[in-house]
């Protein structure tokens, strides 16, 4: 018997590796064919390996994962990986779509394993229509970043945006700034402005954002420069010119 084969699309390459981990403690006989970053590499990789299962992640660069789920319809099994859970619980309930919420945890993924190799007895559906409709939802009703994997050390940290005083481009990562210490991502500034809450997160700088939530007061120095000060950290936040005005009524 020919063992399933897998591709698994997410831009996040900490999450990417730990659902592998995970999938070849739960699946061992699956085979995790390929593992790439974007929509364009997981349509190559689909063509190049003809995959059993695809797990998607919806918001990619270059094209989602409902653009990619669009064009191999029918001819694989597809699995979508979201932080967003109300988009991916109407498919699920659909009975057409299987899902993997991030932050990952092993009793969805024990649920969506043995669905999937149920599935695996009978030939992909075509389920245009189910993906039209969650694709129509998530433009109509944009959900934010609740949570952010961040590594500090060895170590990868799962933290809630709540707890983030602000983020800082430090070269090619970006710092993840909360009350007791600092992290890392290499998501961009202008990345997590897009997918942010903005009426939480403002940016304050080319390099910055902060949590209006954690500004105690706003004050000038002696050459007329804004500065943020924080109530969890010492430390003071430039604002530039360019968005000092946010802060006049203040």
């Amino acid at each position: 018997m020919t063992l399933p084969r897998a591709i698994i699309a997410e831009d996040e390459a900490l999450l990417r590796d730990e659902l592998a981990e995970q999938l070849a403690r739960l699946w061992p006989e699956l085979e995790i064919a390929a593992r790439v970053e974007d929509g364009i590499q997981a349509l190559r990789a689909f063509e190049e390996i003809r995959p059993d299962i695809a797990f998607l992640d919806i918001e990619m660069p270059g094209l989602t994962g409902f653009d990619v789920a669009r064009q191999i319809m029918g001819r694989c099994h597809v699995a979508f990986v979201t932080a967003f859970d109300r988009h991916a619980v109407e498919a699920f309930e659909q009975g057409a779509v299987d899902y993997v919420l991030k932050p990952l945890t092993a009793g969805r993924l024990v649920t969506t394993v043995a669905r999937l190799k149920e599935r695996l007895a009978s030939p992909p559906i075509d389920v245009s229509n189910v993906i039209e409709r969650l694709a129509d939802r998530a433009k109509a009703g944009v959900e934010h970043l609740r949570w952010i994997n961040a590594s500090r050390g060895n170590a990868v940290r799962i933290i809630t945006v709540e707890e983030i005083l602000y983020f800082k481009a430090d070269n090619k990562y970006t710092l993840v700034v909360t009350r007791d210490g600092e992290s890392i991502i290499r998501k961009t500034i202008k990345e997590l402005g897009e997918e942010l809450d903005p009426t939480m997160f403002w940016q304050i700088h080319r390099s910055s954002l902060v949590n209006v939530n954690a500004i105690d007061s706003v004050v000038r120095d002696i050459g007329g420069r804004v500065l943020l000060k924080l109530k969890q950290r010492s430390e003071s936040l430039p604002v530039s010119d360019a968005y000092s005005h946010l802060f006049r009524q203040m």
